[in-house]
């Protein structure tokens, strides 16, 4: 049996540890991908946003994470990040999704999430295992650029 499907699509995964590195290796990863498939233009948007999403992975959970790039039909690409924590973050979750707050002046941290609503087209998050028998699966937050 012959699957189909269009040329220009692709996946890619990874599964990352809970480790301060998961940053590099997720960005170090999507650099590589994008520059074997000839994707110079969206590569420094999916780099950030990637590491943006690894990171928040590092800190707001105890466990591994995953990625997966995927080339979708017309130029697209999404990029999924799944970890253990079932909460989904503004601007992943319901409408309005402008609710993420400017990051105090002086931080040095909280623009993660405001840097995925300038540079993606699109973005959403889903949680995972909300069924009584599989409780704790996580959720995967996901951005699209391109296209």
């Amino acid at each position: 049996m012959r699957t189909v499907s269009p040329p220009d699509t692709w996946v890619y995964a990874l599964r990352l540890p809970h480790d301060p590195r998961a940053a590099r290796v997720a960005r170090m990863t999507v650099r590589s991908v994008l520059d074997s498939h000839g994707r110079p233009e969206v590569r420094d948007a999916v780099e950030l946003l990637t590491s943006e999403l690894v990171t928040n992975t590092y800190l707001h959970t105890k466990g591994p994470a995953s990625l997966r790039l995927t080339a979708l039909a017309g130029g697209r690409l999404r990029v999924g990040v799944w970890d253990s924590h079932p909460g989904i973050p503004a601007p992943f979750g319901q409408p309005p999704w402008d609710r993420v707050p400017a990051a105090p002046v002086d931080s040095e941290g909280g623009r993660g999430l405001r840097l995925v609503q300038e540079y993606a087209d699109r973005w959403g998050g889903w949680p995972l295992g909300d069924g009584l028998l599989d409780r704790g699966a996580g959720k995967l937050l996901w951005f699209e650029v391109g296209g």
